[in-house]
């Protein structure tokens, strides 16, 4: 394999990756089948197969059932419904459902329906959201980083095993990377939900 093609592609790839638009959302309740057709063609970009499912009816039924999404108005999911989706979307490849339930439900039950109060579930979207430009900046940057770093590695090594040594090397450096974030992020829910039990600890 190149290597260094391949992260050439991925980088290309990056550049393609946007996030669903809060303008681009209905702004009419939709049926599940048409919310699925919509995350299906908003987020194909973010697809690992061709055939791979963005989200599914089993999808949206166990996210009610775990109190993870709020009960659809007779049958019709509204925009809040589908920003609460796209949320679920991004945090459920690296957390487990009880940690996106601390993490999304009191935000929901904060802002969810609120349309009218200072701060609506929309707010919050675009203003999370918005920051996703220089992010994917500062993650191509840190990625070169490491690749360039991850080619120095097993030096005096030539040929196929020393590409799949960097390669692996590299595969490391980058899973490294998402199990510290991945762990920051469980100790801040399991510190919201030791919080929550114990009100006192805020001040602290």
């Amino acid at each position: 394999m190149n290597t260094k093609q391949f992260l050439s592609d991925i980088l290309d790839e990056f550049n393609k990756i946007d996030y669903v638009k809060p303008e681009d959302i209905p702004n009419i309740d939709l049926y599940m089948d048409q919310v699925t057709t919509f995350m299906d063609s908003q987020l194909a970009t973010s697809k690992r197969h061709e055939d791979d499912k963005i989200l599914t009816k089993t999808m949206i039924n166990n996210y009610a059932k775990n109190d993870l999404l709020p009960p659809p108005e007779k049958k019709k999911y509204s925009k809040e419904h589908v920003l609460t989706l796209i949320f679920i979307y991004y945090f459920k490849s690296i957390l487990s459902i009880s940690d996106i339930q601390s993490i999304l439900n009191p935000i929901t039950g904060r802002y969810f329906g609120k349309g009218s109060s200072e701060m609506s579930l929309e707010d919050i979207y675009k203003e999370v959201f918005g920051l996703e430009h220089q992010e994917t900046l500062n993650i191509m940057k840190d990625l070169a980083k490491k690749f360039n770093t991850s080619m120095k590695t097993f030096e005096g090594m030539e040929g196929e095993d020393a590409e799949l040594l960097r390669t692996f090397s590299f595969i490391c450096m980058l899973s490294y990377d998402v199990y510290l974030k991945k762990t920051i992020i469980e100790r801040i829910v399991d510190q919201m939900l030791h919080e929550e039990k114990d009100p006192s600890k805020k001040e602290k």
